[in-house]
């Protein structure tokens, strides 16, 4: 199976050659997949070298032109070294953009600290208009990017290596309901769901599936927490733990409640480690889910 990377190249190409108003934005990365694309487009495909805050100026000023930018390269350099020029350039001129991340919370743990942003959709949640999309699968990001490219406002799309086997619906906007119990709701968010659905094997809980996370589905997850005997729910994100707590919270504002947050914990680890291992210590593994879910349950 390609990665999500992979696909983005693929699609983004296609899309290119479909569509006169997309631009493509790179700042070095993926920049050789691209080569057939920068030959075909030379106008449309830029390419800025490493200046990310440019990325986005660059980005922002196609978008003035009644362009439809995308632009590319890791997670970190992407939302948190150009964050002013997200905040202004786009958001402040109100125009409309498409951001595609790779690297995500830390698929290259060689590349160390530099290389990981756990914190992005949570930076993100500082400004107005953003939506943010999380595949858990290729098929579901290719689906994610064509509705982003056709759409006109501001569009975060976070990839990862980290993918579950299957895809399933990408809506783009609902929660999809996979397992309806009456001990309470797990909301599963992109490339995490395969390893919730095994931490919740057996469990009397009903399991949402969440790729798009802003604007956050708060009439699903009420629809769910209504549904349950006790409104207990957990959140497990591939990113920044409780970034999605207080949005939970706001749906469930009339509801006795209770949510707990599940995602990257906030202490760096300091040793590169793999993924695999990154997973098990933040607890993000199926033992790890299943004893902090049942452990929460249980209170």
């Amino acid at each position: 199976m390609d990665t999500m990377r992979d696909r983005f190249i693929t699609t983004t190409s296609r899309l290119l050659d479909e569509d006169p108003r997309l631009a493509l934005v790179l700042a070095e990365i993926s920049r050789d997949g691209f080569d057939t694309a920068a030959r075909a487009h030379p106008d449309r495909v830029v390419n800025v070298g490493i200046r990310e805050q440019l990325l986005i100026g660059v980005g922002a000023g196609m978008a003035l032109t009644g362009l439809r930018p995308v632009m590319h390269t890791f997670a970190s350099f992407l939302v948190e070294r150009p964050f002013e020029q997200v905040k202004l350039d786009l958001g402040h001129q109100g125009v409309g953009g498409v951001l595609v991340s790779s690297g995500a919370s830390y698929d290259w743990p060689a590349g160390g600290f530099t290389h990981m942003a756990p914190g992005d959709v949570a930076l993100l949640d500082t400004l107005d208009g953003w939506t943010v999309h999380v595949p858990g699968h290729p098929d579901e990001a290719e689906t994610l990017l064509r509705r982003a490219v056709a759409a006109d406002e501001r569009v975060y799309v976070r990839l990862s290596v980290q993918s579950n086997r299957t895809a399933r619906p990408a809506t783009g906007d609902a929660f999809v309901p996979l397992r309806r119990g009456t001990a309470g709701v797990v909301v599963a968010v992109g490339p995490v769901l395969d390893d919730v659905l095994a931490a919740t094997e057996g469990l009397d809980l009903t399991v949402l599936y969440a790729t798009t996370v802003r604007p956050f589905d708060a009439a699903g997850l009420r629809r769910a927490a209504g549904a349950v005997t006790a409104a207990d729910v957990v959140i497990v994100e591939p990113y920044l733990a409780g970034t999605s707590t207080g949005a939970a919270n706001d749906a469930l504002a009339d509801l006795p409640h209770r949510v707990l947050g599940l995602g990257v914990s906030r202490t760096e680890l300091r040793r590169y480690g793999g993924l695999e291992e990154h997973l098990v210590a933040h607890g993000l593994d199926p033992e790890g889910l299943r004893g902090r879910i049942t452990g929460f349950l249980r209170r």
